[in-house]
């Protein structure tokens, strides 16, 4: 990061408890440092032990990965960055619409064969990532399950966890995976508007959908790192905190 960068990045930091007088043994390393790490991990799509010598040793990058995903302040640092980038762009800190997906991608040797699948529509064997996205295209929400698990189940626990999160959201839209009993349930039950965005049966080429090329953006910012083109977590919440280490 640069100064002007790593400015604005160090007010949204979660603070230390050592540093707020909560006890604890202070860090030996630089968040500064431990950040640039972490994403130079994700964008070179490098294993913990092959990190360069200019950052500090691996298994003090990955404990201070772990440990910020384990007490959830991976997702904390990341909305606040989100909240800020929305009121730049002048709108509200909370969405009231969002556009929901599911992204399929092969798995590595090192992913359990318990939480991994074989999706039978993209013929991928490995994970999904079920994200929604606000009208920026920004996270809301990730969850990383097997491949096989269908849209349709995925996306009733993520819509209700999303509601509970973001309160404001009453819109989102969809593909034609999302159809059937989720829509209904997203009326009676969490008073959102789910709308499918269908593909017309007549149309022939690329055609730019609206709203879901939102999503689609999404995930094209995701594949640009190469440890994102294919899933190499051995747990699933990893596999989340690492999407949200460039979402």
């Amino acid at each position: 990061m640069t100064d002007t960068e790593w400015a604005a990045v160090r007010a949204a930091l979660p603070v230390p408890a050592w540093l707020e007088g909560r006890g604890g043994q202070p860090e030996g390393y630089c968040h500064r440092q431990m950040v640039d790490a972490v994403r130079y991990l994700v964008a070179g799509g490098i294993t913990w032990r092959s990190m360069p010598a200019d950052f500090p040793a691996w298994d003090r990058v990955y404990a201070f990965f772990r440990r910020w995903r384990d007490k959830g302040w991976t997702a904390e640092f990341h909305d606040r960055l989100r909240d800020r980038i929305r009121e730049a762009g002048g709108r509200d800190r909370e969405p009231t619409a969002a556009i929901i997906d599911a992204q399929s991608v092969k798995a590595a040797a090192s992913v359990p064969a318990a939480s991994r699948g074989f999706d039978g529509g993209k013929k991928v064997n490995g994970r999904k990532r079920h994200i929604v996205v606000d009208t920026l295209g920004l996270l809301l929400a990730v969850v990383v399950t097997a491949a096989s698990v269908n849209d349709r189940e995925a996306g009733q626990t993520r819509l209700a966890r999303l509601r509970e999160r973001h309160w404001r959201i009453t819109r989102v839209w969809a593909d034609g995976g999302y159809t059937g009993q989720l829509v209904d349930f997203a009326r009676s039950v969490l008073r959102i508007a789910l709308t499918a965005v269908k593909r017309s049966d007549d149309t022939t080429g690329f055609v730019v959908l609206p709203k879901r090329w939102l999503v689609e953006r999404t995930f094209a910012w995701l594949m640009r790192s190469r440890r994102l083109a294919r899933d190499y977590e051995a747990r699933t919440d990893s596999a989340e905190g690492v999407c949200r280490t460039i979402g």
